[in-house]
């Protein structure tokens, strides 16, 4: 599925069981008419692939929601919402929760996408206390504002907000953005791995999902590499390791190019050489503005002191921001995007 938690506001469950508990792993099988496809790598799968059902996310997966707020949302839904202003009214969560619950994209089942859902929770105000009475928690009353044509965000800015707010994105892999870029640098997609013989010198690319250390490997370090396509898994040797060491430990996106290890299904990326890629992830905010929804971006338009320090190179960011403020225009929507993009697991 391509939207998180459609059904979790708009409609109750037909069947209810564990797995309707917002403290369970939050995912439930949905029967569709029609039988989704199946990527081409899990062909052989296709008999015992139930590919009729798709995957929903469940509130657990929300950064920051708490379990408690979860039930009293399931427990109130019954026949679902029809309105965030009856979500409010129905279960008494306060508008903090409800805008975690924006951020996440939870309204789409209500037509809302998360700019819209934002602006929706902050437009809830009490009238007196006539929101409080029974008579009226079910009536709908005249808008308080007018409408508003809010501008849509794009497809990137979405991914990044997944990313930071549900720790994944269903709606596309941030890698696929770059793609033009990476074949520019003849970078192959993941999935071509399997297809090319072993020893051949390839690149490849992705966002570090894991770095090991093992005890008993002497000093080598593998690293799994996950574009839209698949994941790559990487060697790095000691000698490469200590020349490309500030890369290798603390790049979020990074090109390998190295040969191609191949051996009866298993297949390696021997590194020879890593290419830090993380500032490409910008491009992820490009168009967008600010990547944070209806928040105020942060900016960095102060006075510059004339008798400040020059910037020097290799400086940090923190030092860059201090001696020239004005940079963080620029500096500061990439920073919002590596920030949301996963930081790798390290095992030691």
């Amino acid at each position: 599925s391509s939207r998180p938690s459609t059904r979790l506001l708009s409609e109750a469950p037909q069947d209810v069981d564990a797995r309707d508990e917002p403290g369970h792993d939050g995912t439930e099988g949905v029967a569709t008419s029609t039988t989704l496809p199946l990527h081409p790598r899990h062909a052989a799968m296709a008999g015992d692939s139930l590919s009729t059902h798709v995957v929903r996310l469940g509130f657990r997966q929300i950064s920051g929601l708490k379990e408690e707020d979860g039930r009293k949302i399931a427990i109130a839904r019954k026949n679902g919402y029809d309105s965030i202003r009856d979500l409010w009214l129905r279960t008494r969560l306060s508008p903090a929760v409800l805008e975690r619950l924006a951020e996440a994209d939870a309204f789409r089942s209500l037509g809302l996408d998360r700019r819209q859902a934002l602006w929706a929770v902050r437009a809830l105000r009490r009238a007196g206390d006539k929101d409080d009475l029974p008579l009226f928690a079910r009536v709908a009353t005249p808008e308080q504002e007018p409408d508003v044509a809010l501008p849509p965000m794009w497809l990137g800015e979405h991914v990044v907000a997944d990313y930071r707010h549900l720790h994944l994105s269903l709606k596309a892999h941030p890698v696929s953005f770059l793609r033009a870029d990476l074949d520019r640098r003849r970078v192959l997609p993941n999935e071509r791995l399997a297809t090319l013989p072993s020893g051949r010198r390839v690149s490849v690319a992705g966002l570090v999902l894991v770095r090991q250390r093992p005890g008993t490997a002497k000093g080598v370090i593998f690293a799994t590499l996950e574009d839209e396509t698949a994941v790559a898994n990487v060697i790095v040797w000691p000698q490469v390791f200590e020349v490309f060491r500030p890369i290798v430990l603390g790049a979020r996106l990074v090109a390998v190019t190295g040969r191609l290890q191949n051996e009866q299904g298993v297949i390696h990326v021997v590194a020879e050489r890593l290419d830090d890629l993380t500032p490409l992830l910008k491009k992820l905010a490009e168009d967008a503005g600010c990547i944070e929804t209806l928040a105020r971006c942060d900016e960095f338009k102060r006075p510059i002191p004339e008798h400040r320090q020059p910037v020097r190179a290799g400086a940090s960011l923190a030092v860059l921001l201090r001696e020239a403020p004005d940079l963080g225009d620029d500096l500061a929507p990439a920073a919002r995007v590596r920030s949301a993009m996963p930081k790798g697991r390290n095992f030691r």
